[in-house]
């Protein structure tokens, strides 16, 4: 957009730019607050000229946007700048604003989803994990290991990790399992105990562990002992020493219900993401720049921190940034429009978060916690956590309703490979 100020409101805040200056203008041969105006102009013309800038054109810029109701995100440019004596100042501005955009069909969506079944087998593959949980690792006497032994190790890493090397004078590898590596199983199977020795393991690309992950890491490792697992038997008493229950009876109950809800969990999870796939491929509008790249920048930041949490220092990576926001703009172009198109549903179907929603939430945090709930409101309000967890609340009533709204279909079975 362009703009013209008349000549006496550009005058007007000059005047106002040099009285200000004359205030503070220490210069030989004057009392402070004694400059003449006349001198004042000639010495600090650059100065002027950027104050009155800076003071006029986001002033005019802002009540053009006010009266347009212009929804402006990001940082307006300016250019094409006129700023002579006596003449009006003109200016270009170049601003994205919010789409506005019409809602198509988001009631009645057809989605793929069935309620979770728990069979006889999960409820015990559960309780077997509560049994796991509650194990016994007995000593052995000394022997050569074997396959489905727990060696109890201590490991040091030789070579092969940028930064703090790893070292765990105590840890348990058991051995011959499919969790544990196969250089591992290979390596300590056939070790006596106080035996010592170096190998070389290479981790896979894909390995849960960015610090580890397609490294070729070199290690030493003593068998220290050997111990045996003995899981406890399914009996009132094992209820009891899991929690408050009377019985076994009670548990399975109990562990049926969990195990049901984190299905449902699961499977309602699934499901929004589709609507929202759905909602994304129906609706065609352009997306500012602006808020593509702040979801970048949080994309990114959110992957550092899990980096930092991982033991990683992200310095000691050679990330090429320009390629990494590359990388990500698609997925987040596809968050920003996900967000918007809830954004316009919550006020189309009028879903606000209520007062009483935000106070579970901190309640539940302050337990957590372990602080007060009048302090933990206080850290949310000043660090800005308390409007995202209000727009997060927001944002799961609308998935709510959509899911409710939806036409739910049996998932279509996957195709057979061809042989």
């Amino acid at each position: 957009m362009e703009f013209s100020v008349p000549v006496e409101e550009v005058e007007a805040e000059i005047n106002r730019v040099v009285a200000d200056l004359q205030k503070k203008a220490k210069l030989p041969g004057f009392r402070p607050g004694k400059v003449p105006a006349s001198i004042i102009r000639g010495r600090f013309e650059n100065e002027i000229r950027q104050d009155v800038l800076e003071s006029i054109v986001p002033r005019i810029f802002r009540a053009h946007a006010e009266k347009e109701n212009l929804q402006v995100v990001g940082t307006p440019g300016m250019s094409d700048i006129h700023f002579h004596k006596g003449e009006p100042l003109r200016f270009k501005v170049e601003f994205e604003v919010a789409p506005d955009f019409e809602l198509g069909q988001y009631r009645g969506l057809t989605v793929p989803y069935a309620e979770p079944q728990l069979t006889s087998e999960d409820l015990a593959a559960r309780l077997d994990q509560l049994r796991d949980a509650k194990a016994d690792y007995v000593n052995v006497d000394p022997r050569p290991v074997e396959s489905g032994d727990y060696a109890v190790v201590s490991l040091h890493s030789l070579a092969g990790i940028e930064g703090e090397p790893i070292s765990n004078d105590e840890m348990m590898l058991h051995i011959g399992d499919a969790e544990t590596m196969p250089e591992f199983n290979e390596q300590v199977t056939g070790m006596e105990p106080e035996q010592e020795k170096e190998f070389a393991v290479q981790y896979p690309e894909n390995y849960t562990s960015d610090r580890l992950s397609g490294r070729l890491v070199t290690f030493r490792l003593k068998l220290k002992g050997l111990r045996r697992k003995e899981l406890p038997e399914l009996t009132d008493e094992f209820a009891a020493d899991i929690g408050d229950y009377k019985n076994m009876d009670e548990l399975r109950e109990e562990v049926r219900k969990s195990l049901l809800a984190e299905r449902e969990n699961a499977a309602q999870s699934a499901a929004k993401n589709k609507l929202i796939d759905t909602l994304v491929d129906t609706h065609d509008f352009p997306l500012p720049d602006a808020f593509v790249d702040r979801q970048i920048d949080m994309n990114l930041e959110q992957r550092l921190r899990e980096l930092t949490m991982q033991g990683v220092d992200p310095r000691t990576l050679k990330i090429d940034w320009e390629q990494a926001r590359s990388l990500q703009r698609e997925r987040a172009a596809r968050d920003v429009k996900a967000s918007l198109l809830l954004e316009k549903i919550a006020d189309r179907e009028a879903i606000e978060t209520l007062n009483d929603e935000i106070d579970r939430e901190i309640h539940r945090f302050s337990k957590q916690m372990r602080e007060p709930a009048a302090a933990v409101r206080m850290k949310m309000e000043k660090d800005g956590s308390l409007r995202r967890l209000a727009s997060r609340i927001r944002t799961d009533k609308v998935l709510n309703f959509l899911f409710e709204q939806a036409r739910k279909v049996a998932a279509e079975p996957e195709p057979e490979a061809a042989e």
